[in-house]
């Protein structure tokens, strides 16, 4: 059990061995609900590949205001161990939004049974009836176990048990599936590896669980449907405020408007970075640019190709400017992968300093500043923002800069227009149908909105109202990001790179890059400005 970060750091070294041998995690999670809110995450399961179970309360490290273990955080997003589960990808996108933890590599076991002839989609495919189906193991599944409260301050051993349960018989299936032994531990040469793994998994990394037909849903049947809502009225009839277990339950997404964080995202087809240089007419190395733009400079006739590979060509005029130094950041070859991770089959561009900032500093941050885009993966991407999300309520809460309330918002409702615009058209839909004082007192509504009592409402009056526009334009409204911006620029350039270097240093902070290009910096070009403007030079704005 694990309920602070000393507790996690005595386990980590024996998870971490374990590791070593198979690569491979069991995954669930629990939480959960009173009155159909869902909770945050309250305990996360990790098993390993000999049966050792970790578990982590998450809500006590939120709730002492802790900081996540970032060995913690770190083998959760690692894209070269796998984590297993029924719905394991949905858990991910439930750590992800409540803690801004990524959750990589992971593969549902259904997919695996599927795969393998296992069982059939009639037969079951609850972690529970895979369990019972393939390895003969009966799992407790009563509904006031699974509803138990899993924020309590000491958690039951029925608790522990039936949680390390899921997790142990997920990894279990797992080897089960691919006809290993967790058993026999292999030798050096054995490929037992994470290749070996991924390959038997090849196409259902990170891939959500799809059923085809009715059967039991994305969440493999643990939404116990009608017979769970059934119990669970009868359970809230003898206790009154009994928290509802989230357990793996994530909603159907086909009843479920709102995407998991990171579905969705569309990822880079191909690299971002070419790694082609520019060379200064006397040979200096200008920057590193996209084979695109390098091309350019060749079909115009103003650059001449000095090399294939690497591709350099050298400009036949003088550039604007040149680098101050040889170790310049855009001098460095940079790599096609995720910073955060290392995971390089899939990734898209991330503004370390988001656009509704960005877009309003004054031209001389914004142009050539591709420091601030990195690449992330769709997993860690989504965490990101989770993250800047915290970040962003700050800046709104320090500049006055609300977000989503009434002074952030660009058109407002005009309920009077609103009114008139029902009206009209229940007349022109019901109209003789209404009872005659209801149908009077929307005709006085009409009326008087036109300042004519005596107006006639013919049926193109009538029109006219239904069609009335109800939004009207919101004069006192400035831009969260633009009102941000104004308050830090009033220090002048000081001001605005201090917000830059403050977004820069919380990327660091929350999403622990171990993979950043050579020679990126949080005060990156910051002397650079001060030395050509000053710190206290006025900034105009865009």
């Amino acid at each position: 059990m694990v309920n602070s970060e000393e507790d996690w750091e005595q386990l980590w070294p024996s998870l971490q061995k374990e590791l070593s041998v198979y690569p491979v995690l069991g995954l669930d999670c629990e939480w959960v609900s009173v009155k159909g809110k869902t909770s945050a995450v309250s305990l996360l399961q990790m098993a390993s590949y000999s049966g050792l179970c970790v578990l982590v309360r998450l809500q006590l490290f939120r709730a002492s205001q802790q900081d996540i273990p970032l060995s913690l955080k770190e083998v959760l997003r690692d894209p070269h161990v796998l984590k297993v589960g029924v719905g394991c990808y949905e858990d991910g996108k439930r750590l992800t939004r409540d803690y801004g933890l990524a959750l990589g590599c992971t593969v549902d076991l259904r997919y695996l049974a599927l795969r393998q002839r296992k069982v059939v989609l009639n037969n079951g495919m609850s972690l529970k009836s895979l369990a019972a189906n393939l390895l003969n193991v009966s799992l407790d599944k009563s509904l006031e176990l699974r509803c138990s409260n899993w924020e309590a301050d000491q958690l039951t051993q029925e608790q522990m048990t039936y949680a390390a349960r899921d997790a142990q018989v997920s990894i279990a299936l797992f080897f089960y599936l691919l006809g290993l032994h967790s058993d026999t531990t292999p030798s050096p040469d054995s490929r037992s590896g994470y290749t070996q793994l991924a390959n038997r998994c090849q196409g259902l990394v990170d891939t959500p669980f799809r059923e085809r037909g009715g059967g039991e849903g994305e969440d493999g049947g643990k939404n116990l449907d009608g017979e769970r809502r059934r119990k669970s009225r009868k359970l809230q009839q003898s206790t009154t405020e009994s928290p509802e277990t989230g357990d793996q339950e994530v909603p159907d997404p086909r009843r479920n408007k709102r995407k998991p964080l990171g579905v969705g995202y569309s990822a880079r087809k191909s690299p971002l970075y070419d790694n082609c240089f520019l060379h200064a007419p006397d040979g200096q190395p200008l920057c590193t640019c996209d084979k695109k733009k390098a091309q350019w400079y060749l079909d115009k006739g103003i650059g001449v190709l000095q090399s294939d590979e690497p591709f350099i060509v050298r400009l036949l005029f003088e550039p604007s400017g040149r680098p101050e130094s040889q170790q310049d950041y855009y001098l460095t070859a940079k790599e096609n992968l995720c910073v955060v991770c290392g995971k390089n089959d899939s990734y898209i561009r991330k503004n370390i300093v988001p656009h509704e900032y960005r877009r309003h500093f004054p031209t001389e941050m914004k142009d050539h500043n591709s420091h601030d885009i990195l690449l992330l993966c769709t997993s860690c991407h989504a965490a990101s923002n989770v993250h800047d999300g915290f970040l962003k309520q700050q800046l709104a809460d320090e500049h006055g800069a609300p977000q989503g309330c009434e002074e952030g918002v660009h058109l407002l409702e005009d309920s009077d227009r609103r009114r008139v615009r029902s009206a009209a058209r229940a007349l022109l839909t019901v109209g003789d149908g209404l009872p005659g004082a209801r149908r009077d007192e929307l005709q006085k509504i009409i009326r008087c909105f036109f300042n004519d009592t005596d107006v006639e409402l013919t049926p193109e009056t009538l029109q006219r109202a239904a069609s009335l526009e109800t939004r009207i334009f919101n004069e006192s409204y400035v831009p969260h990001g633009l009102k941000v911006v104004q308050a830090t620029a009033e220090q002048g350039l000081k001001g605005l790179m201090e917000l830059e270097g403050r977004w820069r240093q919380h990327f660091l902070s929350t999403m622990t890059p171990r993979y950043l290009p050579p020679l990126w910096s949080v005060s990156h070009n910051h002397n650079k400005f001060l030395r050509k403007y000053g710190e206290h030079l006025p900034v105009q704005l865009n």
